[in-house]
């Protein structure tokens, strides 16, 4: 058994998602989205991004944090928000003794979906098939970091993980 958490970044709305692996079952322990407001400063903004991660890092105990990588767009102010946010999630799991791994928006897609450039409402609904949920998982970012979990705890991130390992045990 394995317990993942996923992290859709940003830093307005950061989405979690904590998803229990049992061989080829996984289960979704827990998902939500850590708000903050634009009239805080950016510091303060990711102080409360970290506090929350943590307590979630100490409460689930995952083996593994998934994050999904910044997606650079037109928009470089946004594209550094995110890194920023992104970043945070790294120092709550380094913090926490759990190691991170990412995946683009692409691979994430395609483990959840089998195509890369399925949209969001299909991995949605993916998402929510996956886990056995009676409904799909909302907010949008929660599902989004649930499917990012869905990545990791399927073959992607239990071959990094025994990489990983086996590196560490060398």
């Amino acid at each position: 058994m394995q317990v993942v958490m996923g992290i859709d970044p940003g830093a307005a709305n950061l989405g979690f998602g904590i998803v229990r692996v049992e061989g080829n079952r996984m289960v979704a322990l827990d998902g939500g989205v850590v708000e903050t407001t634009a009239e805080l400063p950016m510091e303060r903004r990711l102080e409360r991004i970290h506090a929350e991660l943590s307590e979630l890092l100490a409460w689930h105990e995952p083996k593994a944090v998934a994050i999904e990588e910044v997606f650079f767009g037109k928009n470089v102010q946004t594209a550094m928000t995110v890194g920023r946010a992104s970043g945070v999630a790294m120092l709550a799991a380094a913090q926490a003794g759990v190691s991170c791994f990412s995946y683009t928006p692409q691979a994430i897609k395609m483990a959840v979906c089998g195509s890369g450039a399925a949209g969001k409402k299909q991995v949605q609904r993916m998402v929510g098939t996956l886990l056995g949920l009676p409904e799909l998982p909302t907010p949008d970012h929660a599902a989004d970091a649930l499917a990012v979990a869905i990545c990791h705890g399927g073959g992607a991130g239990h071959r990094e993980a025994a990489e990983l390992a086996e590196g560490v045990a060398r």
